[in-house]
């Protein structure tokens, strides 16, 4: 029994150690092309006094432990410093008209009646009454204040705005936090869900069959025949909105495996993405096939995005775990929130943070093997590893660079490429709170991140 023991504790060290995420490739050597009005630029902000549960007293998502004076500050300042603009209006009116001329509808900006969709992920939110204590959902806080800042600052109606998961559902304290607000805008915002959790104000999804998914695989279930919602396929407008945490299978679970909750597979009759399990995750080899890049690539998904958002402010162990402190985050709530309009560089961003905590933190243990093969997919998806053929709409058109990847230098200074002025990859850009109700909450920035006091880029700071 002694040798026993004693075989099983190395094997099981050589076995974690063996398994840690290592990049395949180096530092700051960016691959993709770049997105955004200002390429291939991330926003992160974060501060402490937006996070202030003791872990027992309530529930995380009660407004005692959650600021919304703060939310509402950090969602304008990650907005204003992602455009490079001055106000809430001009910077929404910045996104939208840059989307507009990209897809090549002139330049305009948002039209009265033009309808957006925003997809947060809900995968803990299974049943009617899914929101248990602790539980790792999204913030209604940050939802509110995106909802708020498109009516009050993008002139969207609440009308025209709708809030979906297909397969899951959309608890009470999101959608009482929205309508909560007497305003008819915040009470004709529409959430769609998994059909079986419909009722209570929340409408089912309904797929649309004329703009299926064509996964580059041809051993996926339902080829050509994968469904995504009708209030997808029917807005002008998607709003991406990912929660920042590791995940058993996927290595990490961020931007692109949010749409893991908008596939229909007839052959199942059910919103599911099952069968899409082995054709990602963090076991794949640097060169396989990887169905996230289908789904950010789809014209009706990525191709409609107007902004990624990672909401960060209560970080978790994975998918199916309560919320934690991370030990990176100053052993506390990661109070963070994450933004920009390249798909490929915010998750990269997110998992240079997440296998940083990983590393630190023995309870974080999922951030391993190749959680990063989607991002080397999707930033050379017109000549990927795999030597796959992306085409997810199925029209014989492949897939152009879906943006670009990089790993930072090191977890101290987290600098990438346009950051050090050596590459065109990812810019990571932290605005100054200055403004805000505490002092620059900078404990976990290292040396020389720069942060910005304007959207205009002006440096006010730089730690030493």
């Amino acid at each position: 029994m002694s040798v026993m023991a004693v075989w099983w504790s190395l094997s099981v060290t050589d076995n974690d150690s063996a398994a840690a995420f290592t990049p395949t490739d180096p530092p700051n050597s960016p691959i993709g092309v770049a997105k955004g009005i200002h390429p291939g630029r991330v926003v992160w902000i974060r501060d402490s006094a937006a996070t202030s549960w003791d872990g027992s007293t309530g529930n995380w998502w009660d407004d005692n432990n959650t600021s919304q004076k703060v939310v509402d500050f950090m969602m304008s300042k990650v907005i204003q410093t992602l455009t490079g603009q001055t106000s809430d209006t001009k910077a929404w009116d910045a996104l939208f008209r840059h989307f507009n001329r990209t897809k090549g509808f002139g330049d305009i900006g948002y039209q009265q009646g033009e309808r957006i969709v925003i997809k947060p992920n809900m995968n803990q939110d299974r049943t009617v009454d899914g929101w248990n204590k602790g539980r790792g959902l999204p913030s209604p806080h940050l939802v509110y204040s995106l909802i708020d800042q498109l009516i009050k600052a993008a002139g969207v109606p609440g009308q025209a705005i709708t809030i979906c998961d297909a397969s899951r559902y959309i608890g009470d304290p999101i959608y009482n936090k929205i309508r909560s607000n007497p305003d008819s805008n915040f009470q004709n915002v529409r959430f769609v869900v998994d059909p079986s959790t419909a009722g209570r104000g929340r409408i089912g999804a309904k797929r649309d069959r004329n703009n299926p998914i064509h996964f580059g695989n041809a051993n996926i279930p339902d080829k050509g025949n994968v469904n995504i919602p009708q209030c997808y396929t029917q807005v002008k407008y998607f709003i991406n909105m990912a929660l920042l945490r590791p995940h058993s299978r996927g290595g990490v679970t961020l931007c692109a495996k949010n749409h893991f909750g908008s596939t229909y597979f007839p052959s199942r009759n059910d919103w599911t993405p099952a069968p899409l399990h082995n054709y990602m995750g963090k076991t794949k080899s640097m060169t396989s096939y990887n169905c996230l890049v289908d789904l950010i690539g789809h014209k009706h998904l990525g191709g409609k995005t107007l902004l990624y958002m990672i909401d960060g402010l209560y970080g978790a162990r994975n998918q199916e775990n309560n919320v934690i402190k991370y030990v990176s985050f100053d052993d506390d709530w990661s109070s963070s929130i994450f933004a920009s309009q390249d798909p490929v560089a915010i998750d990269s961003v997110g998992l240079d943070f997440l296998r940083h905590e990983n590393i630190l933190n023995q309870d974080m243990v999922d951030v391993s093997g190749n959680p990063d093969n989607y991002m080397h997919e999707a930033a050379l998806a017109d000549n990927p590893p795999s030597g796959t053929f992306y085409d997810p709409e199925g029209d014989g058109t492949r897939l152009a660079s879906l943006g670009v990847h990089e790993h930072w230098n090191n977890p101290t200074d987290k600098q990438y490429s346009r950051n050090l002025g050596t590459g065109n990859g990812i810019e990571l850009v932290v605005p100054s709170l200055r403004s805000a109700d505490g002092p620059v909450d900078n404990k976990i920035l290292g040396k020389d991140m720069i942060i910005f006091d304007t959207p205009s880029v002006k440096p006010i700071l730089v730690m030493k």
